[in-house]
């Protein structure tokens, strides 16, 4: 006969066994669900996802509704977070034509938007709102915990139309920054747009998008892509007067023309004169005729140093002439009133040029400096 006690042990054996073999069974699954679970979880992006303190970004940036779609850059240095407020105290510095400008952004944990509290000067507004249009636009879509880089889509809003925010797959895209893995996060309205995204990053690195028109070529929307990135607090940008060159080009609003902007001499120089040419287009490059415009010179706070009214450029070239009494960034707008001999009405569209007027003191000290250097390379010779 057997035992109670040689019982009970056989019975605690095979119980024994049992969990053995359960477990060896239930194990693969565990893992694979555990893998599975960690591989959804690197899948998922959302705005602000991978921002990590003590580093910064730095972004070459146009955008339709700043400066007339003219680039600047913009560096973000996540500083140290506010566990109280749950935000990311930023420092920003926007280079645009030479001018910086600083402040400091409040960037919520959730999307990264740029809170009331942030600290920035009146005249660094335009470029917050730039950063709401571009780096941060696709918050509306991927607020945390985010969406899957592998969804079949993001959603879709009105203004856009079309075909739905959607992951078109994986690709490589090389930036001044370097060479980043991506999903391709694109959607179509008239043309292809695609913003390419790096599930570590917290902002993509890079996008080409386009406005929304109804005729004529679609002008940009905003584009950006990555230039630097790094650890610690990247060296502040010093100002410095950026010298256009002409012939200065910039697409209307509305994307119906394009005005280009030539003068002579190249420099200008305060206190002598200077030929402008205004040469007008529509969107595919076809000179338009018979053209009613406006032509206003102002300085940069917006005072006002000539105006004038319908003038005449019935080949689709006008020229004008004026002599600036000061130096300094001055900016010349002009506007499309007549088209064709057609009134432009409500429709009436206009472009921007930013110009630097010398003085003639800072125009002799530099052909002084040529000439010697001249001179010294003559004399080596």
């Amino acid at each position: 006969m057997i035992s109670c006690e040689n019982r009970e042990y056989a019975s605690l054996t095979s119980l024994l066994v049992v969990i053995v073999l359960i477990s060896i069974l239930v194990l693969p699954y565990s893992i694979s669900g555990g893998i599975a679970a960690n591989a959804q979880q690197n899948d998922m992006w959302y705005v602000g996802k991978g921002a990590k303190e003590n580093t910064y970004y730095t972004y070459k940036i146009q955008d339709h509704d700043t400066n007339q779609g003219q680039p600047f850059t913009m560096t973000i240095y996540f500083k140290d977070f506010n566990e109280t407020g749950k935000y990311w105290i930023a420092p920003v510095f926007v280079v645009d034509k030479g001018r910086v400008l600083n402040g400091t952004f409040h960037l919520s944990d959730l999307d990264l938007t740029a809170l009331g509290s942030s600290v920035i000067p009146k005249e660094m507004s335009p470029y917050r709102s730039a950063y709401a249009n571009t780096l941060q636009w696709l918050e509306s879509f991927v607020p945390r915990p985010g969406q899957s880089l592998s969804a079949v889509n993001w959603g879709k809003i009105g203004s856009i139309g079309g075909s739905p925010v959607n992951p078109g797959g994986a690709a490589k895209v090389t930036v001044p920054a370097g060479t980043y893995d991506t999903t391709v996060i694109a959607y179509h309205k008239g043309v292809d747009n695609r913003i390419w995204v790096n599930s570590n990053l917290p902002y993509p690195v890079k996008a080409e998008t386009y406005a929304d028109v109804t005729t004529g070529n679609p002008p940009i929307q905003y584009v950006y892509d990555l230039q630097a990135t790094g650890q610690g607090q990247p060296p502040a940008p010093e100002s410095q007067i950026e010298i256009p060159k002409p012939p200065l080009e910039i697409q209307t609003a509305r994307g119906t023309y394009v005005l280009q902007l030539l003068w002579d001499p190249e420099v200008i120089v305060a206190g002598q004169p200077v030929e402008f040419g205004i040469l007008f287009s529509d969107a595919a490059g076809g000179i338009v005729d018979r053209v009613r415009y406006g032509f206003k010179v102002t300085e940069p706070d917006g005072t006002v140093l000539e105006d004038l009214k319908n003038q005449r450029a019935d080949d689709g070239t006008g020229i004008q002439e004026y002599t600036f009494e000061s130096d300094g960034p001055k900016d010349v707008e002009v506007t499309v009133d007549v088209v064709g001999g057609t009134p432009m009405g409500e429709f009436v569209e206009s472009s921007k040029f930013g110009i630097v007027v010398q003085s003639p003191s800072g125009t002799a000290a530099a052909a002084s400096s040529q000439n010697q250097t001249t001179n010294t390379t003559s004399e080596s010779a």
